[in-house]
């Protein structure tokens, strides 16, 4: 579990195949390699990946077939690029973002970067050839004022269109220049995860249990006699 505040900045190289070697430096890079060992997970770019072997200055790890079709990773093997760094949650650790599960629903594109005076304003939208796959995954979950990570970055849409296919976040400037989105163009592909908290709402809503009054039932009176209100 992560909470999309970003860390540290690191490069990645592919190893071949599936394996991938991630290095951080700089004055940063401590909170990444500080106390890291095998089998901690670290979201890169948003994809949670587990720690296979420790390096001086960064780690190695493998990445699954899946993880391969449905993230930036197979674009990643054409060359090397900067790429966000978070450490898994810990207990007592400060949310500071929305929770954040480092399983990337799907691939995005930017469509414009606008300069504002106190923000960047991005416009994303689905990228192809993964649009069928961003109508199921992602559009479902883009609302005004929700959550989503962008390359691990926790971002709140700021507007969106009626059916999702495109939505637009207002970026901070420090987290702008301290994440990999300073380094995004027209285009480029990013790794999206949309709110955990909205799929198991709509998980829960989409299905009636057995004991459970329909929804046509529910009222202020039921959630007042159940506890809710």
């Amino acid at each position: 579990m992560f909470t999309g505040l970003i860390q540290a900045l690191g490069t990645i190289q592919p190893l071949g195949g599936d394996r991938f070697e991630i290095s951080c430096s700089g004055d940063t890079s401590q909170t990444i390699l500080r106390d890291l060992a095998i089998g901690d997970s670290v979201a890169v770019d948003g994809i949670c990946l587990t720690v296979e072997e420790i390096l001086f200055q960064g780690f190695v790890a493998t990445a699954s077939d899946e993880t391969l079709d449905r993230t930036t990773l197979g674009e990643q093997q054409k060359a090397a690029g900067y790429v966000n760094l978070e450490t898994s949650l810990r207990v007592g650790s400060k949310i500071g973002g929305h929770f954040v599960t480092g399983h990337i629903d799907g691939i995005g594109s930017l469509q414009e970067s606008v300069e504002t005076p106190n923000s960047w304003q991005l416009c994303f939208k689905a990228a192809e050839p993964f649009s069928n796959l961003w109508q199921r995954q992602i559009a479902p979950y883009l609302v005004p004022k929700g959550s989503i990570a962008v390359n691990g970055v926790s971002l709140t849409i700021a507007d969106c269109d009626s059916q999702g296919h495109w939505f637009k976040v207002a970026v901070i400037p420090h987290s702008y220049a301290q994440t990999n989105l300073s380094h995004l163009k027209t285009g480029s592909w990013v790794n999206l995860e949309s709110d955990i908290l909205g799929k198991y709402v709509e998980k829960l809503l989409s299905h009636r249990v057995a004991g459970v009054a329909p929804l046509d039932d529910i009222s202020p009176e039921f959630l007042a006699e159940h506890g809710y209100l």
